[in-house]
């Protein structure tokens, strides 16, 4: 397929499986660019793809508008049963998602693959995981 650009963001999605896309994002998403991102993404979710991963390994530059439209495709992406993954943050596109404690709310995972196996499991509940207190 080919990159939908806009301006500093290329973004190009496949369907690796019959139920899992994978969105590779390069470039900067900030407030010029997550438009672009929220119109894929929600027309991915509307044709009935469900469980995505954001493959962020070429992502430079990321801005809080562009963490609202992820969290907005999980939302919409939970009414349906579906799940998001991340997957390649590094640099500062981490240290943003790290501060903004959303590390806690997405499974982060080094690589694509391992976050399109993640999707082909159970589901866990990232915002709620707790490590147990030992006993006694």
């Amino acid at each position: 397929m080919e990159p939908i650009v806009d301006r500093y963001l290329s973004i190009v999605y496949e369907h690796v499986s019959a139920s899992v896309t994978v969105v590779t994002l390069e470039g900067e998403l900030d407030t010029c660019t997550c438009s672009t991102l929220r119109e894929v993404l929600v027309g991915l979710i509307n044709d009935g793809h469900f469980q995505l991963v954001i493959d962020m390994r070429e992502l430079d530059f990321i801005e809080s508008p562009g963490i609202g439209v992820l969290v907005g495709a999980l939302k919409r992406l939970r009414v349906h049963g579906g799940r998001l993954a991340l997957s390649g943050a590094q640099g500062q596109v981490r240290k943003h998602l790290r501060i903004t404690r959303l590390d806690r709310i997405f499974p982060i995972h080094p690589t694509a693959l391992e976050a399109e196996e993640s999707l082909s499991g159970p589901a866990l509940d990232h915002s709620t995981a707790r490590t147990a207190a030992p006993a006694g």
